[in-house]
């Protein structure tokens, strides 16, 4: 049986949020069977339970926010994303404050502390949702096209395709392919940072935003080039952290998709209309265990290695 997983035991970060500014700690605790991933903010007088599900998706602009009774996390993306590239099915987060932390701006710090928690499997069956027939969103048209896919697949491969018009941008790979059965999350998705231009972060420390972000933890760019002194982690890197973010994105589903995704300059809100409209379409999807892990899709079967 293909089992579902969690931590072995608590693991703590300590960070800013990249919009808010503010120090945040977050603790990861290991849950029961069938919980899901669950953010708890610990730091209001009467404690609130964030279930993560497509529905609990309040708010999509610059990040994923997630609300429940009066109380949001947001920027939960990153952490999600770590959790789908390791397959961790169950976990808390407690969390001190709205934002969850931007810690290097990737999710490598969260695999690091998931895999030094240790991952554990549990004695139920790992649960998939898997795409029978192709769903599609769209938006806008000609110059301000995009979209995102989801169609049958016996595993998970993400497809992303970018387009900014920027120096450097222009410069690496706009498109990506990553396959979970070919690939290592760890290794190839987890270290693309986030990324911005010194215009936009103007504009929105203006507004109130990004108060926590800078160097250590974005790709910065002003007109022409990266600001970076250490340049790019991968060649590729900007389009990867779109991958990142879409992994991060559709995990909210709340179960591992058995599914082929392609985009073209989507982001937070059309991965999340994408996971609704699948929702919305159940003769578009089945849910699915694997008693015997050989049939399951490769790598899905093998706990993430560590470092």
């Amino acid at each position: 049986m293909l089992q579902q997983r969690t931590l072995q035991s608590i693991t703590r970060a300590v960070g800013v949020g990249l919009h808010s500014g503010q120090r945040v700690e977050i603790t990861l605790r290991p849950a029961q069977p069938d919980t899901g991933i669950v953010f708890r903010r610990v730091d209001l007088p009467q404690p609130v339970d964030i279930p993560v599900n497509a529905e609990s998706v309040t708010d999509t602009r610059l990040a994923s926010t997630l609300s429940r009774s009066g109380a949001k996390v947001h920027t939960v993306e990153h952490l999600m994303s770590a959790c789908a590239g390791l397959g961790i099915d169950n976990l808390y987060v407690d969390i001190t404050a709205e934002e969850v932390p931007i810690l290097d701006g990737s999710a490598a710090s969260f695999v690091f502390l998931l895999q030094s928690a240790g991952i554990v499997t549990q004695n139920a069956a790992r649960k998939f949702v898997r795409i029978t027939q192709p769903v599609e969103v769209r938006e806008g048209e000609g110059a301000n096209e995009k979209w995102a896919r989801l169609e049958p697949f016996h595993g998970y491969k993400l497809s992303f395709e970018i387009d900014f018009h920027h120096p450097a941008v222009d410069a690496t790979g706009q498109r990506v392919v990553f396959d979970m059965s070919e690939n290592t999350y760890a290794r190839d998705i987890a270290r693309a940072r986030t990324f911005g231009f010194t215009k936009d972060v103007e504009m929105m420390r203006a507004n109130g935003l990004a108060l926590g972000g800078g160097l250590d933890n974005a790709i910065v760019m002003d007109d022409y080039k990266v600001l970076n002194a250490g340049g790019l982690r991968y060649d590729d890197e900007f389009v990867k952290h779109k991958i990142l973010d879409a992994m991060g994105d559709l995990y909210i589903l709340g179960k591992p998709l058995l599914a082929s995704y392609s985009a073209f300059r989507s982001g937070h809100g059309l991965n999340n209309k994408l996971l609704r409209a699948l929702i919305e379409q159940p003769q578009c999807w089945e849910e699915v265990t694997f008693e015997n892990e050989k049939l399951a899709p490769k790598g899905f079967a093998k706990l993430a290695p560590a470092w």
